[in-house]
């Protein structure tokens, strides 16, 4: 119903931001980590919506770029996981963080969002895992350096992999994975190396 709402902040909550359009108050839920991103009360902002209607409840939820209005939509679509839930995970949880997490299986990073589980980070991945690609995942970062491939996309799957079995967490791994130049010529070993040495000076 509403893909977008523009207009003046108006106020800003812990839990809910109140925007006005032609006179009318919007009140919109946001992910946590918006808050930090949202400019001063007054000033004009742009925020992408999803309008939640179930029985007698219609809520808006609302996000700063569609990338994360995308991700809510497939983190609703997960058993178990309504919309306050997806919320929690996207507060805690930058969008490529959890892609991240999903491609790598990392139960640990998902885990991490607040009232999230175990067992609700290992159905989110398996219902998830399906629709989310590697080729996704870089094709967000602006810092990408490689032309993904198949070849490409095998090598960074396994050094990914190496790293999460040596303790790093998905996203971590898929982090550093990102700031390395990954050829058809690359080897998982060579990728790997580089990877521990990056880490190492962080």
């Amino acid at each position: 119903m509403y893909a977008y709402i523009k207009g003046t902040l108006e106020e800003v909550r812990e839990e809910f931001i109140v925007v006005e359009n032609n006179g009318i108050g919007y009140q919109i839920s946001v992910p946590m980590r918006i808050l930090e991103e949202l400019p001063g009360r007054g000033a004009e902002v742009k925020i992408y919506t999803y309008l939640y209607v179930r029985e007698d409840i219609f809520s808006l939820f609302g996000f700063s770029t569609q990338d994360e209005l995308a991700m809510f939509r497939l983190l609703l679509g997960v058993s178990g996981i309504g919309p306050k839930g997806a919320l929690a995970i996207l507060s805690a949880l930058s969008v490529n963080e959890i892609r991240f997490a999903v491609v790598s299986e990392d139960i640990k990073t998902i885990s991490k969002a607040p009232g999230v589980g175990k067992k609700s980070a290992q159905r989110l991945i398996i219902e998830l895992k399906d629709k989310i690609h590697l080729e996704d995942v870089y094709e967000t970062e602006e810092n990408v350096v490689d032309v993904i491939t198949e070849t490409t996309q095998i090598v960074r799957k396994e050094a990914m992999e190496a790293l999460v079995a040596l303790g790093y967490s998905g996203a971590e791994a898929a982090g550093v994975l990102s700031d390395i130049e990954i050829s058809d010529d690359s080897d998982v070993e060579t990728v790997l190396k580089t990877a521990l040495k990056n880490m190492s000076r962080l």
